[in-house]
């Protein structure tokens, strides 16, 4: 656990490489050729502009750019290597950068499993919140992207009516995208208001707002304009790309993964050209296709390999990374969506991804966001944040001295040094239950779904921690169109 007013320092991965040096050389050699030869589709006029005046080609006709590789290596180095995203409170500060691993939410899922019925419906704002409230509580989902798109709200008051739900619900630090511009504008004045001032957002930016860029090598005019936009305020900006191999980018994992590269690279230029130095994340949502029906797969393996991949891609350009793993293509919560969840993350993690989003509660092709499953991913992200940890060798953790004492036959259970490393030492988990059949059974037989379900409620009668009631009470008169 970590102390009030400590900040997360995060776990360091990186142990994991499944590409060799020369693979990485190799995956970036393409993707400067793709940028000089190929070149990427600009829609937005905004973002158009920012090229003009450089030593881009720019194609009129086709909006279509074609950027010499100094140029792009140049303003890759102009972005910082480390981006601080703020919680409410000082704990819960994340610094991504170099192998630092951090987990979170994410979405935007259209359907929720009801907490009381369990059966599959729309979702609502008062989800959201309630999600909001929870993930407040869980201790290893160290980030809240806004996971869930609340269906009964009109789609102009979206946006500022999700972040709210996230800032009045959560204390760490909250994550999300947006949907119109207008709506981007008013959860940026919405966010300034809370930090005190435009100033003390940029210092301590509460919020980050995700622009994404369409696979293959295409911007369009949304989410450029929201790009320029928000890199103009000095707000954290993640550039993400969701290539499918297969379908939209080649099959081989090589392919797409230099696919993603190109991608999320033309969003982190975008946003230097806009404001030198603005805070921007590299990122990858890459998954594979079954190209028996043409569906998005989420829990695959190749998921795994090639966001762990793009967090070393990230490491050869010093740029902090978003990286996609924790989902499952299960409808149910079962031991598909179990092993699923967790080779994701796992592999994710080792490889030493910075933040690692959908790495809880989502479910279905990521079509639905699951209370009890949040808890159950959890309990995974503990175990996995432990394995990514190691093992520490030096003169306390080896103990010769205890041995010692103890000699032949002795035991350490009564030990001052068992004592003192126990619970550092070894995961405790919250949620497993590591009782003989017959305690289980006097406690009810009750299954993984069971405890998750009961965790959930107890976390929810338990009064949240909502904004200070003066900022709140400013907010909810600034912005009616938020339903407080």
């Amino acid at each position: 656990m970590t102390k009030e007013g400590m900040s997360l320092s995060g776990v360091e991965g990186g142990s994991y490489r499944p590409l060799s040096e020369e693979s990485a050389e190799r995956i970036h050699e393409t993707a400067m050729r793709v940028f000089e030869e190929v070149g990427i589709e600009v829609n937005s006029d905004r973002a158009l502009d920012l090229f003009r005046s450089t030593d881009a080609r720019v194609d009129e006709q086709n909006r279509r750019i074609r950027v010499p590789r100094d140029m792009v290596m140049n303003l890759v180095s102009k972005a910082p290597s480390q981006v601080i995203l703020h919680g409410r409170v000082k704990r819960h500060d994340l610094t991504l950068g170099g192998s630092r691993v951090y987990a979170g939410t994410g979405g935007t899922a259209l359907n929720v499993l009801d907490r009381k019925d369990g059966h599959k419906r729309v979702a609502t704002l008062d989800d959201l919140k309630e999600i909001a409230r929870l993930v407040d509580n869980l201790e290893n989902i160290h980030l809240f992207m806004l996971p869930t798109y609340p269906t009964d709200v009109p789609v102009e008051k979206v946006d500022v009516n999700r972040f709210f739900a996230g800032l009045d619900n959560c204390r760490k630090h909250v994550m999300g995208g947006a949907y119109t511009l207008e709506g981007t504008k008013q959860v940026i004045r919405m966010a300034q208001t809370i930090a005190g001032s435009a100033r003390k957002l940029r210092e301590r930016p509460i919020i980050s707002i995700i622009t994404c860029t369409i696979s293959p090598f295409k911007i369009d005019q949304l989410y450029g304009d929201m790009l320029v936009t928000v890199a103009r305020t000095g707000v954290p900006v993640v550039c993400p790309a969701e290539p499918l191999s297969g379908s939209t980018a080649p099959v081989t994992l090589a392919g797409t993964l230099t696919v993603q590269v190109v991608d999320s690279l033309a969003g982190v230029l975008i946003s230097q050209l806009a404001n030198p130095g603005t805070p921007v994340i590299f990122g990858s949502v890459a998954s594979s296709t079954d190209l028996r029906d043409l569906k998005y797969i989420t829990g695959s393996v190749e998921t795994g390999l090639l966001n762990a991949a793009g967090a070393q891609m990230a490491q050869f350009y010093k740029l902090p990374f978003y990286a996609t793993g924790g989902m499952t293509d299960s409808n149910i919560i079962d031991a598909q969506s179990g092993y699923e969840s967790s080779i994701t993350n796992l592999l994710c993690a080792l490889a030493g991804a910075n933040f690692i989003h959908d790495a809880a509660g989502l479910m279905e092709f990521a079509l639905t966001m699951s209370y009890e499953k949040l808890v159950i991913d959890n309990e995974i992200l503990g175990m996995i944040m432990r394995a990514v940890k190691g093992i520490e060798v030096n003169d306390e953790t080896l103990a010769f001295d205890v041995m010692k004492k103890v000699g032949p036959g002795g035991h350490f259970v009564s030990s001052k040094h068992t004592r003192s490393h126990m619970r550092q030492e070894h995961y405790i988990p919250t949620l497993s239950s590591r009782e003989f059949r017959e305690r289980w059974e006097e406690q009810g037989s009750k299954d993984t779904f069971m405890r998750a379900r009961e965790q959930v409620k107890e976390i929810l009668a338990k009064p949240g921690q909502r904004l200070p009631p003066g900022v709140r009470n400013t907010i909810l008169t600034r912005f009616p169109e938020i339903v407080g």
